[in-house]
């Protein structure tokens, strides 16, 4: 049992992943009298030994790591409030901050120049935010094209006010979507292309605004749409066929028994064999896969045989 001045000193700075390794008094054994001995210290750091009180100030936030071991040094970015509101629809923040940035670029404008400009800017903001939340609604999900499909009115720049003549008249979105600067016609093919195509994105249900700009700042621009080459659509489809094949297989083998299908979930089979071939590229040299019973033997078989 631990006991008053059983803390071993030692010269230099220790990380607190250290101390604990090192000494071996930190034990459950001892858990009651540590808490004790930390409080009596967080009230009033004197009332303990000196030899406690240097372990404490080394456990304490000097001697903390200030970041994992794993944590990238551009991550996470600084906050762009104009970034947050525009996700979250929160405008009386976005115009403000858009108005003056007008205003910095065209120092020569008048303040009616200066008003539409900024008008203009936070109408296509709000398109944005639009095909973010709807966008899927009019994605292309029918390869036969047999389904008509109508504009939601929430994705039609003219409910925002704009008319043909905004087609090709230069807006300031604030790097948004990657631009500056970027006509009507170039904001809704970006949209249309990350929202509207044969893969669609939700993502603005996710409550953390830092999340939702990590997720946007991936998907979003004029280079950032998702595409893949003629053989890699075959090895796709072939892995898709060959997941709903293993289900028909086990359905009409062995009808009746509980086996925890796969069923509408094929698509993780090509997930997966995708996230391991990357990461064998990016060097890994173990997986260990843990999951629930429902399309284990799909994996076990198409992936892992």
């Amino acid at each position: 049992m631990a006991k008053d001045g059983d803390v071993p000193v030692g010269g230099g700075s220790q990380s607190p992943d250290t101390l604990i390794a090192d000494d071996s008094f930190l034990s459950g054994a001892n858990a009651a009298y540590l808490e004790a001995e930390y409080a009596r210290y967080a009230a009033n750091p004197a009332s303990v030994s000196k030899e406690w009180r240097v372990f404490f100030e080394k456990m304490g936030e000097g001697g903390a790591p200030k970041a994992p071991s794993w944590e990238r040094r551009d991550w996470p970015p600084a906050a762009n409030g104009e970034l947050v509101s525009a996700l979250d629809g929160n405008w009386a923040v976005s115009e403000p901050a858009l108005k003056a940035r007008i205003e910095a670029r065209a120092p020569g404008a008048s303040e009616a120049e200066v008003r539409r400009e900024t008008q203009h800017s936070i109408r296509a903001l709000m398109l944005i935010r639009a095909y973010r939340i709807r966008g899927h609604l009019i994605a292309d999900l029918d390869p036969l094209h047999q389904t008509e499909k109508s504009l939601h009115p929430e994705l039609d720049p003219a409910s925002y006010g704009f008319t043909d003549e905004d087609w090709d008249r230069p807006i300031f979105i604030d790097n948004v979507l990657g631009l500056e600067t970027a006509t009507l016609r170039e904001i809704i093919d970006i949209l249309r292309r990350t929202y509207c195509g044969t893969f669609a994105v939700e993502f603005m249900h996710i409550s953390d605004p830092e999340q939702k700009a990590w997720i946007q700042q991936r998907i979003e621009g004029p280079d950032k749409e998702i595409s893949f080459t003629n053989e890699g659509k075959q090895a796709i489809l072939k892995k898709l066929i060959e997941a709903e094949g293993f289900e028909n297989f086990l359905q009409k083998k062995y009808t009746g028994t509980k086996r925890f299908g796969l069923d509408g979930g094929e698509s993780m089979v090509p997930a997966l064999e995708q996230i391991i071939k990357r990461g064998g590229a990016l060097g890994v040299q173990e997986i260990v896969i843990g999951m629930p019973h429902r399309g284990r033997l799909n994996v076990l078989a198409a992936v892992m045989g």
